[in-house]
């Protein structure tokens, strides 16, 4: 499936419907900033300040955070601000240096995952954090070969832009495969599918002369639509990898720290991965990444390389992650994002009983994916209804946008410490919406 010519930002030849304060603010951002940022929104939101799943514009209006992961334990969270100011007080610097909070944050952090994943190396961003994973498998396995989803996001860096189909760049050594997808396949179809199409990448590198090194998966296959189920579909994948000698890497940037009712988004499927990615969520808005590696892996590569990064593991970005582990095991919010991710779930599929126009509603925790479809027989997507929806729900005070290779599946990621009210909220306006659609 080829990525369409749709998108949900900001398009500049309709800046004379704003106020004249946004278009000022608009055209010297363009000014400064240049042409490659882009902005969210028919109408665009000037935000200046968060508050839990609020964020606030300059005129005092509030907005219900349905889409942002990076402040995962809410926005300004107050332990995570005071965690972060005490240690700008005291000390800041890099990791050549031995201070405490570092190792206290590696240890608790470890504690989460499965006991072979035993070391963690820090970064400034998800981004790095693909780099430097590529950097172990390839140095490890003698390999440049990867194979990723067919509308992979991985990051911005080159290495990981190589590996992110969906941003239109590749290298000779990659691999796209489609994504797995249990709306168009059978739930017992996906594995065995899925599994088939890493075993026919692994066979084309080899034809082509390229060692396999690594598969790196998004656990939620979020830029592919997000696909999620059925629990387990990516073992045999997984077993085909090391069959053939490969490093599974397990991107978590997206399905990490308790977003899909689980701390891990590879739980779900119950395998244990030689890599693990971090990035976003880990300090609540703080530039912090993390790779977490099977120790004997980390063996072989420090033995012929070092790695050393001035920001990464700093103590300020450490005291920020170590308070939202705190804060997501004090609120219980791997249990919330449970509990209310199957609410919204069930409202929403509600709505998709109303509307012929919803083709799936799919969800683990609070990451939730409503796709819509011109009709149910061929299935084909409809990013007209989907966008129309982003930029509706914004214009009602609610933000979400949309993923997918054509922007037709609404992406419901808010904040974990999100609640049923808010749930409700957003099941009530989609259907409001909706409904207006169509009179």
């Amino acid at each position: 499936m080829a990525t369409a010519s749709v998108s949900n930002a900001f398009d500049a030849s309709k800046a004379d419907q704003l106020d004249q304060e946004t278009r000022d603010l608009i055209s010297r951002r363009g000014r400064s900033l240049g042409p490659c940022y882009r902005l969210f929104y028919d109408h665009p939101i000037h935000v200046v300040r968060g508050e839990g799943v609020w964020l606030y514009d300059e005129k005092g209006r509030r907005y219900l955070d349905g889409y942002n992961n990076v402040p995962s334990v809410g926005h300004c969270h107050p332990s995570v601000v005071a965690a972060v100011s005490r240690q700008a007080a005291t000390l800041n610097t890099h990791t050549r240096y031995l201070f405490e909070n570092v190792v206290d944050y590696a240890e608790r952090l470890l504690a989460t995952f499965p006991g072979e994943l035993g070391n963690v190396m820090f970064t400034c961003s998800g981004s790095e954090s693909i780099d430097l994973a590529l950097r172990i498998a390839r140095f490890v396995g003698r390999g440049e070969g990867v194979i990723v989803t067919q509308d992979a996001y991985h990051g911005t860096t080159t290495a990981a832009s190589e590996i992110s189909p969906s941003r239109g760049t590749a290298s000779k050594g990659v691999r796209a495969i489609p994504a797995p997808d249990a709306y168009r396949q059978s739930n017992a179809e996906v594995s065995g599918i899925f599994a088939d199409n890493v075993a026919a990448a692994i066979a084309d590198l080899k034809r082509a002369g390229i060692k396999f090194a690594a598969m790196v998966v998004d656990t939620v296959f979020s830029s592919d639509g997000f696909h999620v189920d059925p629990p387990g579909f990516l073992k045999s994948a997984a077993e085909i990898v090391r069959r053939e000698g490969g490093l599974l890497i397990a991107d978590e940037v997206q399905g990490g720290f308790g977003r899909t009712g689980k701390m891990w988004g590879f739980q779900r499927h119950g395998i244990v991965p030689d890599i693990v990615v971090l990035g976003k969520p880990m300090g609540n808005g703080m530039p912090i990444g993390g790779v977490v590696v099977r120790p004997e892996l980390l063996t072989q590569f420090g033995a012929k390389q070092r790695y050393f990064n001035t920001f990464g593991g700093n103590p300020i970005c450490c005291a920020a992650g170590l308070a939202v582990l705190e804060v997501i095991e004090r609120e219980k919010l791997v249990e919330n994002a449970r509990n209310v991710g199957s609410y919204l779930l069930a409202g929403l599929n509600k709505l998709k009983d109303k509307y012929q126009r919803i083709g799936d509603v799919r969800g683990a925790g609070l990451f939730v994916g409503v796709e819509f479809i011109t009709d149910r027989q061929t299935k084909k997507p409809d990013s007209a209804t989907s966008l129309r929806l982003v930029n509706g729900l914004r214009e009602e005070g609610i933000l979400i946008n949309a993923l997918g290779p054509y922007r037709h599946v609404l992406k419901i990621r808010p904040p974990l410490p999100f609640s049923e009210a808010n749930a409700d909220q957003v099941v009530r306006t989609i259907d409001d919406l909706l409904d207006r659609f169509q009179a």
